[in-house]
């Protein structure tokens, strides 16, 4: 199986891909002519592990993932794997994930560091975030984010973090270049990712006002991507127990 590869992987790692993308199984990109001829930022809801795998594994040119830098640190990986996969287990099994947790760090953090990631921190390094996604704007490669956070804005999709407008804020100031966002449906149950029509950044809008207005279109894209398709269950961004997975409609 051929790899649309952005960083160069050590044999290990492509050993690894490939077991997983057999067990895994292909998937495919739709509606590819929604992609701008421009390097762009395409943003997904999270879809647990799926939108990252899908993304990592099928997307359909060179791409950059913005991933937890956390999961890319093997001491870190403990700490932020238990809190944000499995924290909202029934408490009697809580223990058994907290060991997991320990179990999958040098897994994780190995595959998140020679994978095509930008990792993204809560502290003064998130200007290396910023910095790295520019830069391979600029070199031709796409950016892939996945935004939401825990409140929920619809059976769709989660709410939005939105300091990652900036990022066409500050491509602006340095190249004069208006980025495109394209909104992306991840579907584990179709095995397929939807592209939507994409919505360009405006430098004429205040910053706050432009992260309200392209954050919202976004999530109501996704959600229309969603809705169009034939009923099915959505994966959501929480993990919790597959028979509460919401429908579509």
């Amino acid at each position: 199986m051929k790899f649309i590869e952005t960083k160069k992987k050590p044999k290990f790692f492509k050993f690894c891909r490939n077991i997983i993308a057999f067990f895994y199984g292909k998937k495919t990109f739709e509606n590819i002519e929604n992609m701008p001829e421009t390097p762009s930022i395409y943003i997904a809801n999270h879809s647990q592990m799926h939108g990252p795998l899908m993304c990592e594994l099928y997307f359909p040119s060179k791409k950059l993932i913005w991933c937890i830098g956390q999961m890319m640190h093997k001491k870190e990986v403990p700490a932020y794997a238990y809190q944000d996969f499995w924290s909202m287990k029934p408490k009697g099994t809580r223990w058994f994930y907290k060991i997991l947790a320990h179990i999958i760090a040098p897994f994780a953090s190995y595959a998140m560091f020679h994978g095509d990631s930008i990792g993204v921190y809560r502290d003064a390094r998130i200007l290396n975030t910023f910095k790295e996604t520019i830069s391979a704007l600029n070199e031709g490669i796409n950016i892939v984010i996945f935004p939401e956070g825990r409140e929920k804005y619809n059976e769709i999709v989660n709410d939005f973090q939105d300091k990652f407008i900036d990022a066409a804020r500050l491509y602006y100031s340095k190249y004069h270049q208006c980025i495109s966002f394209v909104p992306t449906y991840i579907c584990p149950k179709f095995k397929k990712a939807y592209f939507g029509k994409p919505i360009k950044y405006d430098p004429n809008i205040e910053i706050s006002e432009q992260r309200k207005i392209i954050c919202d279109y976004l999530k109501e894209e996704i959600t229309r991507l969603a809705k169009e398709l034939p009923v099915h269950r959505v994966v959501p961004y929480d993990n919790i127990p597959k028979r509460k997975y919401p429908r579509s409609k």
